[in-house]
C-alpha cells in the first residue's frame, strides 16, 4: 500500500490528509475539518469526501485517543452514493486524538485517511 498527500479544497477550507490508497487507485476518501484545535468538551464536526465507485460498502469514521475511542459506521450505496457525508463527535474530552476514515468494500479497505486534532483543557497531559 501507498501512502499519498490528499489535499482537498471545501468551500473556504483547504485540508491536507495523509491516507492509505490500495495500489494504484485513485483517492478514495479525505477528511475536512475546520481547525485543529478545540476547547472540551468538544464537538468535533467532520466532512467525510467519499469518492463515489460501485465497490464501495460501508464507510466508518474513529475518534481515537489515550483514553477514549468511538466510532460510527454507516452503509454505502456504492456509485449512487453521495459524495459528502457528515459525523459528529460530542462532547470529547482533552486529548490528542486521532481521526480516521475508512471505505470498504465486502471484502477490503478501498481507502483511509487519517486528521489528528487536539483537545485542549484541564485533562490534557
Amino acid at each position: 500500500m501507498k501512502r499519498r498527500t490528499i489535499a482537498w479544497v471545501l468551500g473556504s477550507a483547504l485540508v491536507i490528509t495523509t491516507g492509505v490508497i490500495p495500489g494504484d487507485a485513485r483517492e478514495v476518501v479525505g477528511i475536512v475539518l475546520h481547525g485543529r484545535y478545540f476547547s472540551e468538551p468538544a464537538t468535533v464536526r467532520i466532512l467525510v469526501a467519499v469518492e463515489p465507485d460501485i465497490e464501495n460498502r460501508s464507510l466508518r469514521i474513529e475518534a481515537d485517543s489515550e483514553d477514549l475511542f468511538r466510532a460510527s459506521e454507516l452503509t454505502l450505496d456504492g456509485a449512487r452514493e453521495k459524495r459528502l457525508h457528515t459525523f459528529v463527535f460530542n462532547g470529547l474530552p482533552a486529548g490528542y486524538y486521532t481521526l480516521r476514515a475508512e471505505v470498504r468494500s465486502t471484502s477490503t479497505v478501498r481507502g483511509m485517511a487519517t486528521q489528528e486534532v487536539v483537545i485542549t483543557g484541564a485533562g490534557l497531559r
